[in-house]
């Protein structure tokens, strides 16, 4: 079920931080999984080299982000935590 098409028609998008959704996925038994840096420092240099000035990729701790004209999103992975 749609959450957001069940609110209303005035209601058509959460914009939420990446650090609001770490503490939801958290709660829900996940943890982060780590990131590649050397995938990330890849990755920056393939941008600079061949793509637009606007498009940017970073990171912090266990997401990475990738934007294009000031539009960020934030691109993270996780896995399930372990049982105890």
């Amino acid at each position: 079920m749609s959450v957001i098409a069940c609110e209303g028609p005035e209601r058509f998008a959460r914009p939420e931080t990446y650090k609001q959704w770490k503490v939801r996925i958290l709660r829900a038994g996940f943890r982060p999984a780590k990131l590649n840096k050397q995938i990330v420092k890849e990755r920056k240099g393939l941008i600079r080299e061949r793509y637009h000035k606007d498009f940017v990729i970073d990171n912090d701790n266990h997401w990475m982000f990738q934007g294009w004209k000031g539009r960020v999103y934030a691109l993270p992975c996780w896995k399930p935590a372990k049982k105890q």
